[in-house]
């Protein structure tokens, strides 16, 4: 997820990354993700010909170093407009000595600076956060630009949490309405994030082949392997997101206050259930234009 720079008023990232606890709750959302997904790569794509994968908006880049660790013949590059998580993205890499992976400062909304055909394959998780329903065709444009024929380009985005927690889903349920409000959503009804349904017709109108998708869960109930990371997950969230959600004016401050406190208690309760559902789509572009 593109992290945001509180002093670059061309972010619309809805968290400030320069609060230290989002860097490192991004690394441990990168974790989850991909537990959640089965694998940095659950769709098993051909990798035989891949040489150059782009993360965007790569954040402190866990999923970049991950995978320039999983596959040594790969060079892997990095892109976030946020110069402070790209600084640590560097320094993460140096300390694990990994040569192939690098990470540059960029801003995904504007054309990317990239030559065409530069990679064979873009990924991109969890862009709800600084995209708008208007900037999705154009990062698609310029992702396939950047692609190689035949390049894949890969979108990972969660979609809705469902729990036993009311006042874990009125959180959430504020959450989706401010991010609808602000035209940041393609959900109808501001109740969803609203991007699941809609990747595979993203992919397809910007002239993307053999479009495929995959769904995947995230069970953060009480007793389930992922239940401490995701609560830990879910508990800075909130408090990051306080906020971006009462500028919204859906909710007041004290009755926020009362539900983060609520949905605390109903984290560590033996009976907590959880489940956070989202989809991976990818297609290729065309051999031949």
């Amino acid at each position: 997820m593109q992290s945001s720079d509180s002093r670059d008023t061309r972010n619309s990232y809805v968290i400030d990354i320069e609060n230290v606890a989002e860097t490192a709750r991004l690394l441990d959302q990168d974790y989850l993700i991909t537990k959640a997904m089965g694998g940095l790569f659950p769709e098993e794509p051909d990798l035989e010909n891949v040489g150059r994968i782009l993360d965007i908006a790569c954040g402190p880049g866990g999923w970049a170093c991950e995978v320039a660790f999983r596959y040594p013949d790969i060079e892997v590059v990095g892109v976030d407009i946020n110069q402070n998580v790209i600084k640590y993205a560097q320094a993460m890499a140096k300390v694990q000595q990994l040569k192939n992976v690098s990470f540059e400062v960029m801003d995904v909304k504007q054309p990317l600076k990239f030559p065409d055909e530069a990679f064979d394959m873009v990924n991109g998780r969890l862009l709800f956060g600084f995209l708008s329903k208007e900037d999705w065709p154009k990062l698609l444009t310029e992702c396939k630009r950047i692609l190689c024929p035949g390049g894949i380009l890969r979108l990972t985005e969660s979609e809705v949490v469902i729990s036993n927690s009311s006042a874990l889903q009125s959180l959430y349920g504020y959450f989706y309405q401010a991010l609808s409000m602000q035209g940041r959503t393609f959900s109808i009804d501001g109740r969803s994030l609203g991007l699941a349904h809609m990747l595979v017709k993203l992919l397809r109108d910007a002239g993307f082949e053999q479009v495929n998708r995959r769904s995947c869960c995230l069970d953060a109930s009480a007793g389930m392997e992922l239940h401490y990371s995701s609560c830990k997950d879910t508990e800075i969230a909130f408090t990051l997101l306080k906020p971006y959600i009462l500028r919204s004016g859906l909710v007041q401050e004290n009755e926020y206050d009362e539900l983060y406190h609520q949905m605390l208690i109903d984290l560590r309760s033996d009976d907590f259930l959880c489940l956070g559902f989202g989809l991976t789509a990818w297609g290729k572009k065309p051999a031949q234009s």
